[in-house]
C-alpha cells in the first residue's frame, strides 16, 4: 500500500476534521480564486499579445482547479460553499482599462503574493489531503511565476532590484548608531535585506495605486469611488517616501505602472470585487510593512514602516465598513461564541421563571 492510500485510510477511518487554520486557508483561497476566474475571463477578453496570452489561460487554469478540489473537500465536510465571484462580478466585453504591459506584471506580482500565503498555508496543515493540494498548488503557481518572469525579461519590461558591490571581507557591526542613529545627519548606507524592502514595497504600491486609479474611474457608488481615490493618494505618499529613501543614496527607485492604464470609463467588474481586490492587497500591504520592520536593522526605517502601517490599517478599515454597508462582506468561518450561547440560554430560562410566577400568582 502506498504512502498516499495509507494517509487516505486514516482520514477515512478516522473521520479527522478540518482544523481552523485549514478551513480558513481554503475559504480565504476559494475567494481569492474566484476573483482570479472573474479577473482572467477579462483580461483574455482583452489581451492581444500572443506571448502573455497564455499566462492568462494558465493563471485560470489553476483558479478552475483550485475552486474545483476546494468545493469537494467542503462537501465532503458539509461545510457551506463560500459565494465569492461569480460570471455577475464581470463583464468580459467592457472596454481595455490596462494594458498587455500591465496584465503581464500583475500576473507575476499576484503570484509572488500567492507563493507567500500558500507556503504558510503548508505549514499549518495536517490532513493529508489538504496539505496536498496547497503543495501542488505552490508548485502551480511558482512555474506560473517563473514563465511571467521569463516573457517580462524577454520584454525588457522586468525590474531588477538595485545592484550593490559585493563586499571584500566581512565585518562586524560595533557601534549602536548601525541600529539607532535617528538624529544624525549621517546615516548609515541601506543594507541589501533593506533596499530590498524598499523595492518590494514601492511595486506593491505601484500595482495597488494604478489598480485603485482605474477602479476609480469606472466604479458605481461615490462613496467607494472616494475610497478608491484616497488610497491611490496613500500609495503614492508612500512610493514617495520610500523612493526617496532608496534615491537620496543613490539607489533607483522602481517605476511606477500609472501608465498602463486607459481612460474607459465602463467598469469591467463589480463594485464588490473591486473593494474586496482592494482591501486584500491593503491586507497584503500591512504584512509586508510588518515584515521589513522586524527585518531593517536602521532603526528609522522600522519606525516609518511601523507608523505607515497604522495608516493604512485605518484605511482597512474604512474599506471594510464600506463593504458592510453594501453587503459586500462574506463572513469568515468562525468559534463558536460559547458568551452569547450563555447569554441567551439565560434569558430564556429568565423568561420561564417570569412567565411561572405569573401564571402562580394568577
Amino acid at each position: 500500500m502506498t504512502n498516499t492510500n495509507k494517509d487516505e485510510k486514516v482520514l477515512t477511518e478516522h473521520k479527522i476534521p478540518l482544523t481552523a487554520s485549514e478551513m480558513g486557508f481554503l475559504w480565504t483561497q476559494y475567494l481569492n480564486d474566484s476573483l482570479a476566474v472573474c479577473v482572467m475571463k477579462y483580461f483574455k477578453s482583452i489581451c492581444e499579445d500572443k506571448e502573455i496570452l497564455p499566462l492568462i489561460e494558465n493563471s485560470l487554469s489553476i483558479a478552475e482547479n483550485d475552486i474545483k478540489i476546494i468545493t469537494e473537500i467542503f462537501t465532503k465536510e458539509n461545510h457551506p460553499i463560500p459565494i465569492g465571484f461569480t460570471d455577475e462580478d464581470v463583464n468580459v466585453n467592457a472596454p481595455r482599462l490596462f494594458s498587455d504591459t500591465f496584465i503581464l506584471m500583475y500576473i507575476q506580482k499576484l503570484e509572488i503574493i500567492a507563493m507567500a500565503s500558500i507556503g504558510v498555508a503548508i505549514g499549518v496543515s495536517a490532513r493529508s489531503d489538504v496539505s496536498n493540494f496547497f503543495r501542488n498548488l505552490l508548485i502551480s503557481v511558482s512555474e506560473l511565476h517563473d514563465k511571467a518572469r521569463k516573457v517580462m525579461l524577454s520584454k525588457g519590461v522586468y525590474v531588477r532590484s538595485a545592484q550593490i558591490p559585493s563586499p571584500d571581507k566581512v565585518d562586524f557591526i560595533d557601534k549602536q548608531g548601525f541600529l539607532f542613529d535617528f538624529l544624525g545627519s549621517h546615516k548609515r548606507p541601506l543594507t541589501a535585506i533593506e533596499i530590498t524592502h524598499l523595492f518590494i514595497n514601492i511595486q506593491t504600491n505601484a500595482m495597488g495605486k494604478a489598480l485603485m486609479m482605474a477602479f476609480a474611474q469606472v466604479c458605481k457608488n461615490e462613496d467607494i469611488r472616494q475610497f478608491f481615490v484616497e488610497g491611490k493618494g496613500i500609495s503614492n505618499k508612500h512610493i514617495k517616501k520610500f523612493g526617496s529613501t532608496l534615491t537620496n543614496e543613490d539607489i533607483p527607485a522602481p517605476m511606477s505602472w500609472d501608465s498602463h492604464v486607459t481612460d474607459s470609463t465602463v467598469s469591467p467588474f463589480s463594485d464588490k470585487l473591486m473593494m474586496f481586490h482592494t482591501t486584500t492587497l491593503i491586507a497584503v500591504g500591512i504584512g509586508n510593512y510588518g515584515t521589513a520592520a522586524g527585518t531593517c536593522q536602521r532603526m528609522d526605517l522600522s519606525a516609518t514602516y511601523t507608523r505607515l502601517s497604522a495608516e493604512i490599517a485605518l484605511f482597512a478599515e474604512d474599506g471594510a465598513n464600506i463593504m458592510i454597508k453594501h453587503a459586500f462582506l462574506e463572513e469568515p468561518p468562525k468559534a463558536i461564541d460559547h458568551k452569547a450561547l450563555f447569554k441567551k440560554r439565560s434569558s430564556v430560562l429568565y423568561e420561564r421563571v417570569q412567565k411561572r410566577n405569573i401564571n402562580e400568582e394568577t
